[in-house]
């Protein structure tokens, strides 16, 4: 596939901000120790994924429907895959406000997407990944970070339009 530039005005979809970043280790409790009872984040809830070799604690910074998930991880099963303690910062997630197209028009455009497409993430958003590393048939991908894009609910959507017209 050959990359074109295209004409930012051109594409259906927006990213509208940090939705979570994802921190991965051999033990999630020490990931708690700093995060939580440091930093003082809040653990809204747990998830845990045999598909996804996962047992992650979500937590967030902030408030309202803006706040920054952030997803503490650690492998259900360190000798398996995905390897979520490998890479300390396991992936980076953007708020985009119509995932659907936004996949369809990244791919023409020559990103590379992570097998599994749209699916519900941990906290019940549509998600999807774009893959941290380019191929022959799809050249673009994340410069060896995983990024999923994370379907922004209603409630983003307005708070980042209405922030957008509050700005001077």
């Amino acid at each position: 596939m050959t990359m074109t530039t295209p004409n930012r005005d051109d594409k259906p979809f927006r990213i509208l901000g940090i939705q979570q970043i994802a921190i991965g280790g051999p033990d999630k409790a020490r990931l708690k120790a700093l995060w939580v009872d440091m930093l003082g984040l809040t653990v809204k809830s747990n998830f845990v994924s045999e598909r996804e070799n996962v047992d992650e604690d979500v937590c967030e910074l902030g408030a309202g429907p803006t706040a920054v998930e952030v997803d503490l991880m650690q492998p259900l099963d360190p000798e398996k895959k995905p390897a979520v303690h490998a890479t300390p910062l396991n992936h980076v997630g953007l708020w985009v406000d119509d995932l659907a197209a936004a996949m369809v028009w990244l791919t023409a455009q020559g990103v590379r997407f992570a097998p599994g497409g749209i699916r519900k993430g941990a906290a019940g958003h549509d998600i999807c990944f774009i893959h941290p590393k380019g191929s022959e048939e799809f050249p673009l991908g994340g410069e060896g970070v995983l990024i999923e894009l994370v379907q922004a609910p209603p409630e983003v959507v307005s708070a980042v339009a209405q922030a957008a017209h509050a700005a001077p």
